[in-house]
């Protein structure tokens, strides 16, 4: 149990996001800071009964902090987090799936779009100061997504509403998911990943938004990427590693797919001298899929339904991991 709202003190830790300020202006009267670093997390994390944390967390930050009971992470992905300690200790943990939804597959959507249009052509184009000419050769064209089959691989918030995106854009969506019990939302149809190998010689565009896992490590390897149309493009806002970098890169560079649009790399950040940065028909977004003006408010949200939820002394949380 946390202690109640006058005496409870939170503490957000984060290198980038100001959530302390967004959370001053809901006026909670919550006793809160904001630390932005490893150093000053260790100098505060003492006076934390409540954690706000993702990239900065440490195991050993458990020892520093006796009277933390409650761990809200600012983002959807815990891998960081051990469970087994955080439960050893009492400390109550939730994800905050959910947060970037809309953000992660409105990028996702416009990856496609970006794809589809050929805008980093065009961006390209105008840095030379060239106005392109009218083309022939209809492989070079601009093209539409009406009637295209997108094969989503993973279903859940953020492949889910991919897919009702993609509906209004007229085009065929095949889900992709763990439990196809669970349900296809506004695809077409939902198959099991074993099923995935028959899937992609169907696909005019590949999306990955799905968690990594064991199952999802390196699923897109070279045997996937070979499975997939010449003409097709892989769109990555989920995790690096989903993608056998070296594949991709092996694909790419033969002409083996159209394109690739990644937010994400299996070392991020994607360093310099990577050849992904270089590679033709290939565009780079820095991670930033989930990150909009909003975010922070987001969290909050979530974070507040949970303290709520704690001082009501309810078992369940929303997101809840431990």
């Amino acid at each position: 149990m946390i202690p109640p709202k006058d005496e409870v003190t939170v503490c957000f830790a984060h290198v980038a996001y100001n959530l302390l300020t967004r959370f001053a202006k809901r006026e909670t009267g919550i006793r809160s800071l904001q630390v932005w670093n490893r150093d000053e997390l260790d100098a505060e994390v003492g006076e934390a009964d409540v954690l706000v944390i993702s990239g900065l967390w440490r195991t050993d930050l458990v020892e520093k902090a006796p009277r933390l009971r409650f761990i809200q992470s600012i983002g959807a992905g815990t891998d960081q987090f051990g469970r087994d300690v955080l439960s050893a200790r009492g400390i109550r943990l939730a994800s905050a799936s959910g947060v970037n939804m809309k953000a992660v597959s409105e990028h996702a959507m416009a990856l496609i779009l970006a794809l589809a249009r050929r805008l980093p052509e065009a961006c390209d184009n105008q840095t030379k100061h060239h106005w392109r000419g009218m083309i022939g050769d209809l492989t070079r064209r601009e093209d539409e997504l009406g009637g295209k089959t997108l094969v989503i691989i993973g279903l859940g918030n953020i492949g889910g509403r991919l897919a009702r995106l993609a509906k209004a854009f007229d085009m065929h969506v095949i889900g992709v998911r763990r439990d196809p019990a669970a349900g296809k939302d506004a695809a077409d149809s939902v198959h099991a990943i074993a099923d995935l190998n028959s899937l992609l010689p169907q696909a005019d565009i590949v999306a990955l938004t799905c968690p990594l896992t064991k199952e999802t490590e390196n699923l897109i390897d070279a045997d996937a990427l070979g499975r997939m149309k010449k003409s097709a493009f892989l769109i990555n806002t989920a995790r690096g590693k989903i993608v056998n970098e070296a594949a991709l890169i092996a694909t790419m560079r033969a002409g083996g797919i159209a394109g690739a649009a990644i937010d994400v790399a299996a070392e991020d950040p994607l360093p310099a001298e990577s050849p992904l940065w270089d590679l033709p028909n290939t565009f780079i977004t820095p991670h930033s899929a989930g990150e909009t003006r909003r975010y922070e408010d987001n969290v909050l949200d979530i974070l507040e339904e949970n303290l709520q939820r704690l001082w009501r002394g309810e078992a369940k949380l929303r997101n809840q991991i431990v």
